[in-house]
């Protein structure tokens, strides 16, 4: 599995549309930075038939510490950012693996 960066997306789109790689790189940073001040807002961010990024508060729990599993540590509420992918996005990703497509489909009764 390959990691893509974001200058690799910036020297594919710049090769597909024409443009500079600074003009790509401007456009994608303002939309990462408009995308992140949403959140940071608590606006949820829908990018029709890729997916929806969401904040979630965590409950606060009680949690273990590995080096003396005796002692409980107190984890505090949080809010994190959650993705849920849109339906052709899943479609694509499900194509990967055509064994689980089949499985997936299969309802259980």
């Amino acid at each position: 599995m390959a990691t893509v960066t974001k200058r690799d997306l910036v020297v594919q789109i710049s090769d597909q549309t024409g443009l500079t790689q600074s003009q790509i790189f401007d456009v994608l940073q303002l939309f990462l930075d408009n995308v992140t001040s949403h959140l940071a807002q608590n606006s949820e961010v829908v990018l029709r038939n890729f997916g929806t990024f969401e904040i979630r508060v965590t409950k606060p729990k009680i949690g273990r510490n590995p080096n003396n599993p005796e002692q409980d540590v107190p984890i505090p509420s949080r809010a994190v950012v959650k993705f849920k992918p849109g339906k052709e996005l899943k479609e694509k990703v499900l194509q990967l693996l055509p064994n689980l497509k089949r499985k997936a489909r299969v309802k259980v009764k």
